[in-house]
């Protein structure tokens, strides 16, 4: 079987990012690398979506930008502006087609549907799927989500639906996601944030019909597209090796109080082009300790107290919305982390802290 200088397992977001990153650096010139994937095409079946306070490679894969956005409670809301940092939504699609496209140029990479094709003894590999811990208290973000299209006019495309609870919920947090491509179109999305345990949750179809009928108040629609998936709040099992670096959510990557990965992949991405030399003495990149510390409590409350996180996440909002963006995309300072802290309830997350 032959040998590739490096390997990475898993051909998804992760994986083709950082076989980007190193391709249009010339980091793989005169290397060899094998990308496993067992899928058989590629094509659109992701929507990921964050705000842009950094630079990324994808600008040609966003879908659209949005500059406002809006946080929905059942008797409340709160417009707010992010012209500092645009919201943006990458189709995945696009984002397929363009790194794959870039990497058929280079005759030494290659692509294989399972390990055993290849021999790994003298590869650096780099691994994008996660080891995660069968256990029904650990919690997760799960969705689905529609690209709908309207007959007549109907979104309001300048403006993206954050969050809009359903506050009914006591057990489970659970809220609504719009993002209108178009005045005829829009993706929306059926959010919760749970430990998956109750079937009912995940009755996902027509949680999206009755929100789009009866909440919106749309009956004349087509739905052009749909995906699904689950986001694991918690970190997955890592096992230190010394030629393997994990990547993408299997390296931490994902912010847990928020399911947000993919900006976080292209700096991890980054970080390692930029010490791909001696990749295997580098240190392993994270995310910030504070962050890993506040998330921590974060979901301790989330789990204690499901019933209040609707009007946590809400006053969060209260705050600048430059400060909770980058405070919510791991770019934010101290004082930036206390104008967050102050808005939260105080016993209740100094009860989680102690717990």
């Amino acid at each position: 079987m032959k040998e590739f200088d490096y390997i990475i397992i898993g051909g998804g977001c992760a994986g083709l990012s950082l076989a980007y990153e190193l391709e249009i650096h010339k980091k793989l010139t005169n290397k060899t690398l094998a990308i496993i994937e067992p899928r058989s095409e590629y094509k659109r079946d992701r929507t990921w979506s964050f705000w842009k306070v950094s630079n990324h490679n994808f600008d040609d894969c966003v879908k659209k930008n949005w500059e406002n956005f809006t946080i929905n409670l059942p008797n409340k809301s709160n417009h707010l502006s992010c012209i500092s940092y645009p919201y943006q939504s990458i189709d995945s699609g696009l984002f397929y087609k363009k790194i794959n496209s870039k990497l058929t140029e280079n005759n030494n990479i290659y692509f294989f549907k399972d390990l055993k094709e290849i021999n790994l003894t003298n590869s650096f590999i780099f691994n994008s799927v996660p080891t995660l811990e069968k256990n029904y208290n650990n919690l997760w973000q799960h969705f689905c989500g529609v690209e709908i299209e309207t007959q007549n006019n109907f979104f309001d495309d300048k403006i993206f639906n954050l969050m809009d609870f359903d506050c009914d919920q006591k057990k489970s947090v659970h809220f609504f996601y719009t993002l209108p491509y178009t005045k005829k179109t829009a993706l929306i999305e059926t959010t919760w944030l749970s430990k998956m345990n109750n079937i009912s949750e995940k009755d996902y179809d027509n949680q999206i019909k009755d929100y789009i009928e009866n909440h919106l108040n749309l009956k004349k629609y087509k739905i052009l597209y749909k995906e699904q998936g689950a986001i694991p709040l918690f970190h997955p099992i890592y096992e230190a090796s010394k030629n393997k670096i994990n990547i993408g959510t299997a390296g931490g990557m994902t912010r847990l109080s928020t399911g947000y990965t993919f900006l976080n992949i292209q700096d991890h991405s980054k970080y390692i082009r930029e010490n791909f030399e001696n990749i295997s003495k580098a240190k392993k990149y994270k995310i910030k300790k504070k962050y890993q510390f506040l998330d921590k409590i974060f979901l301790r409350v989330l789990n204690k107290h499901p019933e209040k996180m609707s009007e946590i996440f809400f006053k969060m909002f209260e705050t600048s919305p430059s400060t909770i963006i980058k405070f919510l995309s791991n770019k934010s300072n101290f004082l930036e982390d206390l104008k967050v802290i102050l808005k939260m309830p105080k016993l209740i997350f100094i009860r989680s802290l102690f717990n």
